[in-house]
């Protein structure tokens, strides 16, 4: 690991002050679960780490006079066991079980999930974010088959959050500080999908912090989240899907249907929430909308199964969050 300066602030100000204008001259530490690996494989080098693990500003969850409130440094394992979330937003307690590893659940936080950088084998092995050679891509031609089915230009790896596809769903924003002072951002649009090696993957600025997620409120909504793994050990969906139904009565008053792990950024399916809506859900219905959901898939040469599981976990999560 190449050698770095180690700040410890202990006001979200005082971390601010210590960021710079590039990610070479500064990144943030939250739980490292993430950003200790880049270092440690030469992929991210900091001359400055930030740590913001004891800012208290950045830590609770708490309902609002609007929905919930969680800090940014909340721990997965918080998240799910925190009564709030596992009555009112059961897709964000889901999710947050679906990383396996106790250890990562206790050490990963909301903020880092979001802003985690992508388990591309192509990018974790110093061939760049978008595996560019010759002005190409490698991944079209090359091993594939845990890449998006719904690519962005170049960009062919899929988002690594967890928590991304139910926050969207739920119509979730976050907040972010910088010097200039705070902003808010909805989470669907946190996401983006970067057009060169050197952009990121969230809208986020090398002198940024994320703050806090603003989740609206979740009475009368039923969501629930759906994950398919390769095996029961800590590892990223092959694909997942995350869905939010705002009831009237018996029938679907507005739907969300958000796709995780199978494109740069989450994926959402308008045209598969659209089918729900004014309708009671049956499993027919629920076959139906999965299939709209996975409709304009563009799927490459090794990684056609993930059409058919991201399907499934569509069709799961909507009865799911009926059941």
């Amino acid at each position: 690991m190449q050698a770095f300066e180690y700040a410890n602030p202990s006001t979200v100000d005082e971390a601010l002050g210590l960021l710079g204008s590039t990610w070479e001259e500064a990144n943030i530490l939250a739980g490292g679960t993430d950003l200790l690996s880049l270092m440690k494989e030469y992929i991210h080098t900091p001359k400055r780490v930030v740590n913001i693990k004891n800012l208290k500003d950045l830590g609770g969850i708490s309902k609002t006079g609007s929905g919930l409130r969680i800090g940014a440094n909340v721990t997965l394992a918080e998240l799910a066991a925190n009564a709030d979330v596992r009555s009112e937003y059961p897709a964000l307690a889901q999710a947050a079980m679906g990383v396996s590893s106790m250890q990562i659940r206790n050490m990963g936080t909301v903020g880092g999930d979001l802003c985690q950088r992508p388990r591309c084998w192509y990018f974790r092995n110093g061939f760049g974010l978008l595996a560019m050679k010759d002005g190409k891509s490698l991944v079209p031609g090359g091993q594939n088959e845990f890449h998006a089915i719904f690519p962005a230009g170049q960009a062919y790896f899929v988002s690594a959050s967890t928590l991304g596809p139910p926050l969207i769903a739920l119509g979730a924003k976050v907040k972010i500080a910088s010097k200039s002072g705070p902003r808010e951002v909805e989470l669907e649009k946190f996401f983006v999908a970067p057009k060169d090696d050197k952009s990121r993957e969230v809208d986020l600025k090398p002198n940024e912090i994320v703050t806090e997620i603003l989740v609206p409120s979740g009475s009368g909504i039923r969501s629930a989240t759906y994950e398919v793994h390769q095996k029961d050990a800590l590892d990223w969906p092959l694909a997942a899907a995350a869905v939010a139904l705002t009831m009237k009565g018996s029938q679907v008053g507005r739907a969300r249907i958000v796709l995780g792990h199978v494109g740069p950024t989450p994926v959402v399916a308008s045209r598969a929430a659209s089918s729900l809506n004014g309708k009671s859900v049956s499993e027919a219905i629920a076959e139906q909308a999965a299939r709209a959901a996975v409709a304009g898939a563009k799927p490459l040469s090794q990684n056609g199964y993930k059409v058919q599981l991201a399907r499934v976990a569509v069709k799961r999560a909507i009865l799911a969050a009926m059941a």
